[in-house]
């Protein structure tokens, strides 16, 4: 570079480097994430007829087409939650747009206090950065972790990193907000950043227990 550029004088990643860090990624991130199970989980498969979700799958899908900010889905258990985060994230995966990285939370915190085993080869570091800087974070189940301290603040340094960022994030939960760590809630509650969604939809498992025994 010239010597008045601005990148003059700095280590730059060549192109094959930069795809070697993305393959790790990838790696890694395959490790962490559960949306290898989830791959059939998409909008084709969602049955958005059920009463109570046609508006949080519309604005799932566009929310996919385009990831910015925060979306927050609640609702009971088996509502389609899950299926509908799993669903913008495989969007997102299979489209290119970003890169994402879809875990439940209690596994993410066993990932990163796995990471203080002497024989594992990735430091806690760099699997915290990488949780923490994924173009697209989906957190499943928030608030079903156990909330030691430790747990507690793991979580605010990730939430409060991608809040203060605006990265896209989503998180899925059937707790109410008030039982969360309060710094955590009061980042989620910010409806500038973060859109809020409440599926009324009721459980899906019940649901097919009761058609099966129907036929």
């Amino acid at each position: 570079m010239p010597i008045n550029h601005p990148l003059f004088g700095k280590a730059i990643d060549c192109d094959c480097r930069r795809s070697a860090i993305a393959a790790r990624r990838s790696q890694d991130y395959g490790e962490l994430s559960g949306l290898g199970i989830l791959e059939d989980w998409t909008f084709e498969t969602f049955d958005n007829n059920v009463p109570g979700v046609r508006r949080a799958f519309e604005i799932c899908l566009e929310y996919a087409q385009n990831p910015d900010g925060w979306l927050m889905l609640t609702g009971s258990f088996g509502c389609g939650k899950t299926h509908l985060a799993a669903a913008i994230a495989n969007y997102v995966a299979q489209s290119q747009i970003t890169f994402p990285l879809f875990t439940v939370v209690p596994d993410l915190l066993d990932y990163l206090r796995a990471a203080f085993a002497p024989d594992q080869g990735l430091s806690y570091g760099n699997r915290f950065n990488e949780i923490r800087d994924a173009s697209l974070l989906v957190l499943d189940d928030l608030g079903t972790e156990n909330s030691t301290p430790w747990a507690t603040e793991k979580l605010f340094q990730i939430i409060n990193y991608r809040y203060n960022q605006r990265r896209a994030t989503i998180i899925t939960t059937n707790r109410d907000l008030d039982r969360l760590d309060p710094r955590i809630a009061s980042r989620i509650k910010d409806s500038a950043i973060c859109t809020h969604l409440y599926i009324e939809a009721k459980d899906y498992r019940e649901r097919r227990s009761r058609m099966t025994r129907l036929r």
